[in-house]
């Protein structure tokens, strides 16, 4: 070999060894896909970019489950190289949870029970989609199969991918922040009892601060209550049952116009599914809660004629025993509609349905506002005026479906602008020198069903908001709420994440089973055949050419 070879030979072993010292440094992706899957948003890579210390991400999807799951397995761990690329203080790990399943049900993991089709049979197997984020001494959990909207397990696999950045941005936030926003759960006009609401707050808890808020100080100290309601970033008001007083409307009206966040949940008729199961019948009435003025005032009016709806909830009622054992039938109740979210914003993206109980309509007025429809019934609806007898011996009579002709109706909506005092212009119940007559920007959603956010109580204990203890069928109002908060209460825009699209093309099993001998024929047979007759033609060649 003379010089110039040698030099040449050195120069690419030094070039090579140089490529890959740098390739073991920098860690490069280029994101082809046409939904930018791979690419982080900036609202990701802002909220960690702050993380200073090391943070530990441990996967449970590790060991044998479905082929279609170890999809999901694939792009976790392909977006939590992204995020550890963008801070190397991010580390992660996957774990088999198969020794350890006790203590993660103990943290709150609950496995998933997933029907597998395989060869055109069905199996079941079970599997924990969790992680699990350490960062000083701080965890949250995040899932990775959200209870979503979806109609297969390919749909459900494809809602599980697109939500990941959403789902470890957001548990990423939460375990590094300490100063947490304050809600305000407002009492004294005889909202819900702490049981009644426990399914949600506790899970509102490990993200906010909870705090028991009473309007009763207002008839001693009305300054002093507005004052201490506006050191909280939202009141959620869950189902009054009594009216408000004109100083406590004021409250309220202030805490709004000095930018503090609401979420009413109103009952505007008297009726109650309790009542119904002990009676057999009830007087189902209109409510006065002296909010109509100041809900007007921000642009909207709940009415009370009761809304049925064809597309509704089951409820249970007895239809006999069998020996000693009564038996029980579930039947659709039209006066608890299951309502559909809507599909293009970012809180009610994916949800199951909602289920309502005596819900009412929401009219919207003329004003400079911004109302987002959120709930929207079916188009089969019916509007019953009050007062009026409702007899569940009526759940057997057959609907006509030329009586169900209202259409869609709105009940739940989400209102954001700059809100006019209802007091602007009129006499104030009590002087306060810090009135204010319009607010900045500021948004409220306002639910016409206080049952929206109360769960069941199941041997004197809370049952799952989202599950019904007697059907088991399973309601979006869990996630319906706790997205409701985090858009009220989202400064950094956040929960926009959970409005990502990712389009993964699935393998049809059916077709796939159906041609399943035509397509080992040729993935098998074929490749052999090929290689016999290139070793033939081959061999023919070589003796044509040298004999």
């Amino acid at each position: 070999m003379n010089k110039k070879k040698l030099q040449q030979v050195i120069g690419i072993i030094i070039a090579v060894f140089i490529i890959n010292g740098v390739a073991s440094k920098v860690f490069k992706r280029f994101d082809l896909t046409n939904d930018q899957r791979y690419t982080l948003s900036d609202i990701a890579i802002d909220n960690i970019s702050d993380i200073n210390q090391p943070l530990l991400i441990k996967v449970y999807l590790q060991g044998d489950f479905p082929a279609e799951f170890q999809r999901l397995q694939i792009e976790t761990r392909q977006f939590l190289e992204e995020l550890q690329s963008n801070n190397n203080n991010i580390r992660f790990q996957f774990i088999n949870p198969d020794n350890i399943r006790e203590r993660l049900i103990k943290k709150g993991m609950i496995p998933s029970q997933l029907t597998v089709e395989e060869d055109g049979k069905l199996s079941e197997a079970i599997i924990f989609p969790w992680a699990e984020i350490e960062y000083k001494n701080n965890t949250q959990i995040v899932s990775l199969l959200p209870n979503t909207l979806s109609y297969t397990q390919e749909e459900q696999l494809q809602n599980a991918i697109a939500s990941l950045e959403f789902g470890f941005t957001n548990a990423i936030v939460n375990v590094k922040t300490s100063n947490r926003k304050k809600i305000a759960v407002l009492s004294g006009n005889g909202e819900l009892d702490d049981i009644e609401m426990y399914s949600l707050l506790s899970e509102v808890s490990k993200k906010y601060k909870l705090g028991k808020f009473t309007l009763d100080s207002v008839a001693s100290s009305p300054q002093k209550t507005i004052n201490d309601l506006t050191k909280f970033d939202l009141a959620i008001i869950a189902k009054p049952t009594q009216k408000f007083t004109d100083e406590e409307k004021l409250v309220l009206d202030q805490f709004i116009t000095k930018g503090g966040k609401t979420l009413w949940m109103i009952d505007n008729v008297q009726a109650d599914t309790d009542s119904l199961y002990n009676q057999g019948k009830m007087l189902a009435y209109p409510r006065d809660l002296g909010l109509t003025d100041l809900l007007f005032s921000y642009g909207i009016r709940v009415n009370n004629k009761l809304v049925q709806d064809l597309y509704a909830s089951k409820i249970p009622l007895a239809t006999g025993n069998i020996g000693n054992q009564p038996q029980f039938q579930s039947l659709d109740w039209y006066y608890h509609p299951l309502v559909g979210a809507n599909p293009n914003h970012t809180i009610t993206k994916n949800i199951l349905p909602v289920r309502l109980r005596f819900t009412t309509q929401i009219d919207t007025l003329k004003s400079d506002v911004t109302k987002t429809p959120l709930l929207v019934s079916s188009v089969l609806t019916k509007m019953v005026g009050t007062p009026k007898i409702i007899s569940l011996s009526s759940i057997a009579d057959d609907p006509q479906q030329q009586d169900f002709s209202s259409g869609n109706l709105l009940l739940g909506v989400l209102i954001e602008g700059n809100f006019n005092s209802a007091y602007a212009n009129r006499t104030k119940p009590f002087e306060y020198k810090d009135f204010t007559a319009k607010s900045e920007s500021n948004k409220m959603v306002v639910i016409a069903d206080g049952d929206i956010g109360k769960n069941q109580i199941f041997k004197g204990q809370p049952y799952d908001l989202a599950t019904d203890k007697w059907t088991n069928e399973r309601f979006g109002n869990k996630d319906f709420l706790l997205n409701t908060i985090d858009y009220l209460l989202d400064d950094n825009g956040l929960i926009y994440l959970r409005n990502k699209n990712v389009e993964i093309h699935m393998l049809d099993k059916k077709k796939a089973f159906a041609e399943k001998n035509t397509w080992q024929l040729i993935n098998i047979i074929f490749p052999l055949v090929m290689l016999t007759l290139f070793g033939f033609l081959f061999n023919y060649y070589r003796k044509k050419k040298y004999q």
